[in-house]
């Protein structure tokens, strides 16, 4: 395989040290080093430790007022000084990841034009068509291995955000490198703007985007094609995962890529992985199994889709057939219960999930009358999941399972106070956003987060390192697996479905090893075995460390 690190390569201009993020040590450079780099006179005299730069960068981030200048701080932290940066993400795990990414991502879009400082990975437009190729050879890092692409149209739970949408790619690879070790210059972060249909931004003088009606049809799926190819061509065998694209698409290009080049939709994969590794947590906490459940979900997009099937690959996997599995599985859209006999067509991805049964107008009808065991919220409607719903829910069921998992918080579908609250603390509650704990008649209750960053991170670092060609769902059901696995006792005693963030690294390392390995059994990896896979993976994993230059 390549080699698990970039070179760090010495520039002439002795002001790239200072300039450039990769090299940049700032107050770290030491006596020896400043003298031979000719930077003697451009920093404060004094040599820190990375340990006090550190402190002092942490205590500026502590003094943002609020959680979206605490963004654009580490943002700029970022441009600065990469190893600073993920120093300070990954010793303040718990507390950096709702900034970096969700819930303060969703903001940070939302006003992208307005904050933005300086660009960060690229941007290809209809404009460019003819020319992705070239355009792509502009990235200064070579030996790229994992891109991250979206074409801002379903911004988490927030719509269309066109151009905006970069935070998203900008913030997975942030959680590749601090969640997994995924080298930063392995990792580029890439927008396809073929436009918006969100008039607030057409109307925005300093929206940063192209200023014109969404590309759509047989021209959008041109577009796409060249982008993948041109991938392909400058950048070989490189994981490409698909990120915030509507439905009319994101099922579309998942299906027509999956079995061509090394992809994989995280909207789709990764979310059905999290939230079947929290089902499985659940039923230790239970003592049921996971083919006796009725799960009824609320919206049938690309998420609610993508745990529905990877739910039923489980479900089979302990002995149901296809048809059993599938009716185990329940969606509510915006039209009520999905059943065959409505009349309006339906899409083909709910159509293995539209059962036989009377027309349902809405989501507490339909969970008095199919009386779940579980219910997963993943539509973008706030507190659609009301003091009724959540209340039946705790009627039916002994541990009633409640997975409002909605993107950023303030589109949860109810939030884990109410869930506990409504339940007299009987709920397995699970999240999309972080909540904190909350305590009921004397037991603390730790919400567990669903996020992404549990599954996707390691899934890459084990394609990565196996230079796999293609990324399977069995993938992600081992990942899955994985996850329930390293949920420990304490943590099932609390009610949390996840093991803590402050393991996310050592979670991450594991699913990393069980993909890789799976590659190697399918005939999927290019690179050769190693003797102990384990050790390759982290020999791999990025440790935010100065380079000695001298």
């Amino acid at each position: 395989m390549p080699d698990t690190k970039p070179s760090v390569v010495k520039p002439a201009d002795k002001m790239e040290y200072l300039h450039d993020p990769i090299l940049n040590k700032g107050t770290c450079f030491t006596e020896v080093e400043r003298d031979a780099l000719g930077l003697r006179g451009l920093l404060p005299p004094r040599v820190c430790t990375p340990e006090s730069q550190a402190r002092r960068a942490y205590g500026n981030f502590q003094s943002q007022l609020t959680d979206l200048d605490k963004y654009i701080f580490m943002s700029l932290l970022q441009d600065r000084n990469q190893t600073l940066y993920y120093k300070l993400v990954m010793d303040h795990i718990i507390e950096m990841m709702p900034i970096i990414y969700t819930p303060t991502v969703g903001q940070a879009c939302q006003e992208f034009g307005h904050i933005f400082r300086k660009s960060r990975g690229l941007y290809l437009t209809k404009a460019d068509k003819g020319r992705f190729a070239d355009i792509m050879r502009n990235w200064p890092h070579k030996d790229v291995r994992v891109i991250v692409v979206t074409d801002g149209e379903r911004i988490l739970g927030l719509g269309d955000l066109g151009a905006d949408g970069m935070g998203i790619p900008i913030g997975k690879l942030a959680l590749y490198t601090a969640c997994a070790g995924v080298h930063p210059e392995f990792c580029l972060p890439i927008t396809l703007d073929f436009g918006t249909n969100n008039e607030e931004l057409l109307n925005d003088p300093l929206y940063i985007g192209v200023s014109e009606k969404r590309v759509r049809g047989e021209e959008y799926d041109a577009l796409i094609e060249e982008f993948v190819q041109a991938v392909t061509e400058v950048f070989g065998n490189c994981l490409l995962q698909w990120e915030d694209f509507a439905n009319i698409n994101a099922f579309r290009l998942l299906h027509n890529y999956r079995d061509r080049i090394c992809t994989f939709d995280d909207d789709i994969q990764g979310t059905g992985a999290v939230a079947l590794s929290g089902l499985y947590s659940a039923m230790r906490m239970t003592g049921g199994k996971l083919s006796d459940q009725k799960i009824l979900f609320l919206g049938a997009g690309e998420a609610g889709i993508g745990i529905a099937d990877i739910i039923c690959s489980a479900m089979m996997a302990e002995g149901l057939t296809s048809e059993q599995a599938h009716g185990n599985c329940w969606f509510v859209d915006s039209k009520g219960l999905v059943v065959a006999s409505r009349k309006d067509k339906l899409a083909e991805h709910k159509l293995p999930f539209a059962h036989e049964h009377p027309e349902v107008p809405d989501f507490e009808s339909a969970v008095e009358t199919l009386r779940p065991t579980a219910i997963i919220g993943v539509s973008g409607m706030p507190q659609t999941f009301t003091e009724k719903v959540v209340r039946n829910m705790a009627e039916y069921n002994d541990r009633p399972i409640v997975f409002a998992l909605s993107n950023p918080t303030s589109k949860a579908e109810c939030t884990a106070e109410q869930a506990y609250g409504w339940t007299g603390g009987k709920a397995i509650f699970a999240s999309g956003s972080p909540f904190d704990p909350v305590e009921i008649d004397g037991r603390r209750h730790v919400p567990g987060q669903g996020n992404n960053a549990y599954i996707f991170p390691g899934v890459g670092l084990g394609v990565i390192a196996a230079d796999a060609t293609r990324v399977t769902d069995d993938m992600f059901f081992t990942a899955a697996k994985k996850l329930a696995d390293l949920v420990e006792q304490k943590d099932l005693d609390e009610g949390c479905c996840y093991p803590p963030l402050t393991r996310i690294r050592e979670v991450s390392e594991h699913i990393a090893v069980a993909v890789a390995e799976i590659a190697y059994a399918d005939g999927l990896a290019q690179a050769p075995r190693p003797d102990d896979m384990g050790a390759l993976i982290r020999e791999m994993m990025y440790q935010p460390v100065y380079p000695d230059y001298i």
